[in-house]
């Protein structure tokens, strides 16, 4: 299967009048090896669901094509929406028929016509976190993937406490499953060139350790504890627990030291916290 290169990707561009922009986090893959190296990380089988998150030209679509899986791709471009099909049909006839284009925010995504097991994306940079969170939460089918994000939010999604990157993505993420760096991706396979380095970040879903109600509480509760980073818990959870007693007590019933942390927190101790006295 032929996959786009530079020149295809500006001749598109061109065609399409589309001028990437930064306000919906558009870098486009040129580098064909790249493409492959995701997908291979992303573990994609044959007759696997991929979701696909901004698919853009289409460069990574039609490397998870080759792979043959079938894909569910989430453009917010009217114009990428319409082309993706099109090039597909031109490059990769015979995969046409396993390819689904939906024209939407991937934000505001509230179901699917078919049912993902894998999530293999660049993601845009601009708001990838939330992405992540709400496909994580909106699609349970999800089991496994990988996501190509900045350096920066990448290393915060699969960071252990007590790191100086650890915060509230991590805690976030780390209740969906396991999540771990996959290897740095050259600024170079990009068109345009980014000004930020990126990563690839690879996760397997597990079980969730409480119901949607205790998610929500837990990520108010992770909030509030990176809110105001440099305060011990007792302090920076006050306000959601009523008052720094309450927060105080909520913490030794939780069996932490009111003099915590949040970036010293587990994801399972977070959640403990967040079963005491935070309604």
């Amino acid at each position: 299967m032929q996959l786009l290169g530079p020149a295809h990707i500006r001749d598109l561009a061109e065609l399409l009048d589309v001028t990437p922009t930064k306000k919906l986090g558009q870098n486009f893959v040129i580098d064909a090896n790249t493409v492959r190296r995701i997908v291979r990380v992303g573990g994609v089988e044959p007759g696997d669901v991929v979701l696909e998150v901004g698919p853009g030209l289409g460069s990574l679509t039609l490397g998870l094509l080759e792979a043959e899986g079938s894909v569910v791709a989430v453009e917010i471009d009217g114009r990428l929406a319409a082309q993706l099909p099109i090039t597909v049909a031109e490059l990769a006839p015979e995969a046409s028929t396993r390819l689904t284009v939906v024209h939407e925010d991937a934000l505001k995504v509230t179901g699917l016509p078919a049912a993902p097991a894998r999530l293999v994306a660049n993601l845009p940079y601009n708001v990838s976190v939330p992405v992540l969170l709400h496909l994580l939460q909106t699609v349970p089918t999800l089991a496994a993937g990988v996501v190509m994000v900045q350096a920066e939010v990448g290393q915060r999604l699969a960071a252990e406490p007590g790191s100086k990157v650890y915060g509230a993505p991590s805690v976030k993420a780390a209740w969906y499953g396991a999540w771990r760096a996959a290897g740095q991706v050259s600024r170079q396979v990009f068109w345009p060139v980014p000004n930020v380095d990126s990563i690839l970040v690879a996760f397997e879903r597990r079980e969730p350790p409480g119901d949607e109600r205790l998610r929500s509480r837990m990520f108010a509760v992770v909030d509030a504890a990176f809110g105001q980073r440099r305060k011990m818990l007792r302090q920076s959870l006050a306000a959601l627990y009523g008052d720094a007693a309450r927060a105080s007590a909520a913490l030794e019933a939780a069996g932490l030291p009111p003099t915590a942390r949040g970036e010293e927190l587990t994801m399972e101790q977070f959640t403990t916290l967040a079963r005491h006295g935070s309604e």
